[in-house]
């Protein structure tokens, strides 16, 4: 009897079969959308909160914003769905995704002033800080 041994590098028929990248495209994996929560940046100035969160593919839509009981949340859905036809062959690729962020706001911030926009994949949030939290410039006045 003969061992027949297959090159690591010649793929068999099943890899091929079953590699999603090959029967399906790039494109599908990367739609993918929601594979874990999407990533924030928190920034601080004297006059507010700046919230970015990178979630590409979405549209301004998709997302729902709310501050209920000094509790901030932002969550987002997409679904699609894709179908080509061709003579020989019918493709149908479906996705669905959602996350859900909240954030706790200090008492300093004007929650009924938030604004938010969508641009080139990221969700900015600007969150002012109420008059009264706004730190005071300090100014040291030297005697002469």
């Amino acid at each position: 009897m003969t061992l027949i041994k297959r090159s690591p590098n010649m793929p068999s028929f099943f890899s091929d079969f079953f590699d999603m990248e090959r029967t399906f495209g790039t494109d599908f994996m990367e739609k993918d959308f929601f594979k874990s929560m999407p990533a924030a940046n928190i920034t601080e100035d004297i006059n507010q909160f700046k919230v970015e969160l990178a979630v590409p593919g979405m549209s301004k839509n998709d997302f729902h914003i709310n501050v209920e009981n000094d509790v901030l949340t932002i969550s987002a859905e997409k679904k699609e769905e894709k179908s080509e036809r061709d003579e020989k062959f019918t493709r149908k690729e479906f996705y669905y995704g959602s996350f859900e962020r909240t954030f706790t706001l200090p008492n300093s911030v004007a929650g009924e002033k938030i604004e938010g926009k969508y641009e080139n994949g990221i969700l900015k949030l600007v969150i002012p800080k109420k008059e009264e939290a706004k730190k005071k410039l300090v100014k040291e006045i030297k005697v002469s």
